[in-house]
């Protein structure tokens, strides 16, 4: 990339510049707009530290949010995408700018009001998204360290769906919605099987990635081979298990409004069969 030259300057890092491909774009990053002057240059040697939107609407709406979000909280938000970028191979959506910053000053403006939002399913988020879930701690930190409020943990689960949703170019609303059904899948399993599945445990964590890979699947409508004769053997010796997994793939359907093959509830059965097993284990125990 060739030298970008400064339009204007709206903070000390925020900045609008012109790009020699992408033409007018927004520019954040820390320190930017220092000292800068209309049709100064800036050197291509400083994009590793800087966050281009080339996005018409992107640069609209983080325009609009500029104004109302203390120049400390741009400055660690630089440091907290910055650090995310890098510490994944996948790109970030651009928009987690406007969203992300927009979300974590509404939080900080909750902590100053006393008001605490309870995360439903911070754990589920910490065992499906670990990679995220580390940059979420990251944030919660370089915010507590430069802004000085502590957003507490149950936030971090919420960062951490901002951050997948950029990493999959999901909008934060469907990552919610994929989190809350999970939650609701395996609190079905539970009421079902009469079982509190203890959190901290290899088995919590396995039914957890096999709901989650399964909604992948079935989001992205990837086929999953017929098993027919596997599927009657599984529904002779598994009935309530079987019956439950049914449960379960109707559940997917009905509120991911996609189509479940029907191959998903063999896999599922075996599954929770193991589960079931390890229920009548620590029961004896």
């Amino acid at each position: 990339m060739s030298s970008l030259q400064v339009a204007k300057v709206l903070n000390n890092n925020v900045i609008i510049a012109r790009h020699p491909q992408h033409g007018e774009v927004v520019v954040i990053g820390k320190g930017i707009g220092f000292n800068r002057r209309n049709k100064d240059s800036i050197p291509a040697s400083a994009a590793e530290k800087m966050f281009i939107l080339t996005k018409p609407e992107e640069q609209e709406q983080y325009k609009q949010l500029v104004p109302h979000i203390d120049e400390k909280l741009i400055e660690a938000m630089n440091d907290i995408i910055l650090n995310a970028a890098k510490s994944s191979e996948a790109p970030l959506n651009e928009h987690i700018h406007i969203a992300l910053t927009d979300h974590i000053a509404f939080a900080i403006k909750r902590h100053a009001q006393g008001l605490y939002i309870h995360n439903p399913f911070l754990y589920e988020t910490r065992e499906m998204y670990p990679e995220e879930y580390e940059m979420a701690e990251y944030a919660v930190r370089t915010i507590r360290d430069k802004l000085g409020v502590d957003l507490g943990q149950e936030e971090i689960g919420f960062i951490a769906l901002h951050f997948h949703g950029a990493l999959t170019n999901q909008h934060i609303s469907e990552v919610r919605k994929h989190s809350e059904l999970i939650a609701d899948l395996v609190h079905t399993v539970e009421q079902q099987m009469d079982y509190a599945i203890p959190k901290d445990t290899l088995d919590y964590s396995r039914l957890l990635t096999h709901l989650r890979f399964a909604l992948e699947r079935i989001r992205r409508g990837e086929a999953v081979n017929e098993t027919s004769s596997l599927d009657g053997l599984l529904k002779r010796e598994y009935p309530e298990t079987y019956s439950l997994a049914w449960k379960l793939t109707k559940i997917m359907e009905q509120r991911l409004k996609k189509p479940v093959y029907p191959a998903e509830a063999g896999y599922l059965t075996i599954h929770l069969e193991r589960l079931m097993q390890r229920k009548g284990q620590n029961e004896q125990m």
